[in-house]
């Protein structure tokens, strides 16, 4: 049996509004900001000059980041197709047509909203006939609400399929159901039989709108610690085609894009990651006590935690802002951890900041350990579950159980499927044996130093320090065209002063950090690597035209034995009862 789901997704804070007329050939761009305001811009396609204008912050229209409105005049020129998950999406479009000319709708787009836009009312999209329902409302200018596929859509097959590959145009996959109060029509069975009768349906047009969810949520399972994590995007099966009534002259396309470019972008992008919120929570195990995944979405999530895997703790690194904009209820998430005796631990690490979580690790490693040492089985999570939650169980392995970044890392994106920050997790691990060490290193190099002379074509450019034999071994520059001069050196992590000789004159450069020493001489300085801290502060980063790259290398016995010491260092400084630095 088919179950198609036709989910209603939460409302979600005010993000992302398009709208464009193809009257005038402008568009209206409605968007907000983090403080949740809304402007209004209006652009002229053909002069791109914009006009700001101030609205409310109050706006009716509630929607996640992936979603956007836009208002066409009619006939819309989209051909709608029903897909076998229950989903309405952009089939194809016409050539020359409104949604076209708007250059905002693209195929496979998923309609969730539509209404008529003089009455600022918008529907919510469940099913076949609800849509056809709303489309055909007589008006003159129309309002659809649609969200972006997280990842591209394989808008080639559609090219390849043709109306005997619709599944249920073709009657390969039935809806069987005993369950008469499912059924939106009137259907009766035979007086005649006396047992207990079902019904067989070809098209989901028969469904009541709720009845694709009770039916979905009678197939759905629990992800398990066996289970491996991969999100690989399915080809969508296309139950039916429809569009409006009076749809306009024209042919069908599906973009005014080449094909052959769409399919080898396509194929670039085969080894990204997209995260698909409407999947769910997803997880996988790590160890005995450590399990990783994405976000507690729902307060059935932290039963499911409890009952099924025996989580007794959660290590959160989602901000408040992000839980937020995903539309995930933050109060009633914490309320069920606690009816479900999960301790929850919220510390948040700003996504895709890799200085932020150099600079948290440390704390974060600390605070798993503690839990640890409590006895806990912990839940490791962030958003995605991609970046933030597996560094920090890699960090944990690496630095508390002496196994190689790279053993730790290895075992972690085979259990889960994950792409953390691992050049984070290496700055992170010096930043620790400098703490051990006072800031200076005293052993094989840690980073890679590129330093920048930016002068003229022709010149001689060479660089001395007191990493240079004290001075006396000037390293030759190379010329990269334009004005750069470079020349590569790898360092222990440190404070070092240096000075470039240019045409045989000494001089400092002033695109770098530089200081006068006490016989009034300029010179260069760089530090190399920062401190780790139960405190972490993020500092303000000097300008500087040099490049610095962390060094990735297995540790030597000293450096092991300082960062067990320094991790240690860290997981106790922090309270074992408040969970806080003491």
């Amino acid at each position: 049996m088919l179950a198609l789901q036709f989910g209603t997704r939460p409302h979600y804070p005010p993000s992302l509004f398009l709208s464009s007329s193809n009257a005038c050939s402008s568009s209206r761009i409605l968007y907000s900001n983090r403080n949740n305001q809304v402007y209004l811009v209006r652009s002229n396609v053909g002069t791109l000059n914009l006009r700001v204008f101030a609205a409310s912050g109050n706006s009716s229209y509630k929607m996640n980041l992936n979603e956007y409105l836009v208002t066409l005049e009619k006939p819309l020129g989209i051909r709608f197709a029903l897909t076998a998950d229950g989903k309405i999406i952009v089939h194809s479009l016409t050539k020359g047509g409104n949604a076209e000319r708007s250059r905002i709708i693209m195929v496979g787009d998923t309609l969730k909203k539509a209404g008529d836009s003089s009455q600022n009312t918008l529907v919510e999209i469940k099913d076949v006939g609800n849509t056809q329902k709303v489309l055909n409302e007589q008006t003159s200018s129309f309002s659809l609400v649609l969200e972006r596929p997280t990842s591209p859509f394989p808008i080639q097959v559609l090219h390849k399929m043709n109306d005997l590959e619709i599944i249920f145009n073709r009657g390969r996959v039935p809806i069987v159901t005993w369950n008469k109060t499912l059924l939106a029509s009137n259907l009766q069975s035979s007086c005649e039989s006396s047992a207990n009768s079902g019904f067989l349906m070809f098209n989901s047009k028969f469904l009541k709108p709720n009845a694709n969810k009770l039916l979905g949520n009678q197939n759905q399972r629990t992800i398990t610690h066996g289970e491996r994590n991969f999100f690989a995007e399915h080809t969508p099966q296309i139950a039916c085609v429809f569009t409006e009534e009076v749809c306009g002259d024209g042919d069908w396309g599906h973009g005014s894009f080449p094909l052959e470019e769409y399919i080898q972008a396509l194929d670039r992008s085969k080894d990204e990651m997209y995260y698909n919120h409407s999947l769910g929570m997803r997880y996988s195990k790590i160890t005995e006590q450590i399990y990783v995944g994405s976000c507690i979405q729902t307060e059935d999530d932290g039963e499911t935690l409890s009952k099924v895997e025996g989580i007794t703790a959660v290590l959160n690194f989602q901000s408040g802002t992000e839980a937020e904009n995903w539309g995930i209820n933050a109060k009633s998430i914490n309320e069920s951890c606690q009816r479900n005796n999960i301790l929850m631990i919220n510390y948040p690490i700003r996504e895709g900041d890799s200085y932020d979580m150099r600079k948290k690790l440390p704390f974060c490693v600390g605070l798993l350990l503690r839990l640890l040492r409590k006895n806990l089985r912990v839940f490791v999570t962030c958003t995605s579950g991609f970046d933030r939650s597996p560094a920090c169980v890699i960090a944990y392995l690496h630095w508390m159980t002496d196994v190689s970044l790279h053993a730790a890392y290895t075992w972690v994106t085979g259990m889960h499927n994950c792409r953390p920050d691992r050049p984070a997790i290496a700055w992170a691990t010096w930043d620790l044996i400098a703490m051990v060490e006072n800031a200076k290193h005293d052993g094989p190099p840690t980073h890679s130093v590129t330093f920048v002379w930016n002068g003229h074509e022709g010149e001689d450019v060479t660089l001395v320090g007191d990493f240079t034999g004290n001075w006396k071994e000037p390293l030759k520059a190379k010329f990269q065209g334009g004005s750069r001069h470079e020349v590569e050196v790898k360092l222990p992590q440190g404070k070092y002063y240096y000075k470039f000789i240019v045409n045989g004159q000494w001089k400092h450069s002033t695109a770098s950090p530089a200081e006068r020493d006490d016989r009034g001489n300029v010179n260069n300085i760089i530090v190399i690597g920062e401190t780790a801290n139960v405190r972490p502060s993020i500092q303000h980063q000097l300008k500087d035209a040099n490049v610095v790259k962390v060094i990735e290398r297995p540790l030597n016995e000293k450096e092991r034995f300082m960062l067990a010491k320094a991790a240690r260092c860290i997981a106790f400084s922090i309270s074992p009862i408040t969970l806080a630095p003491k």
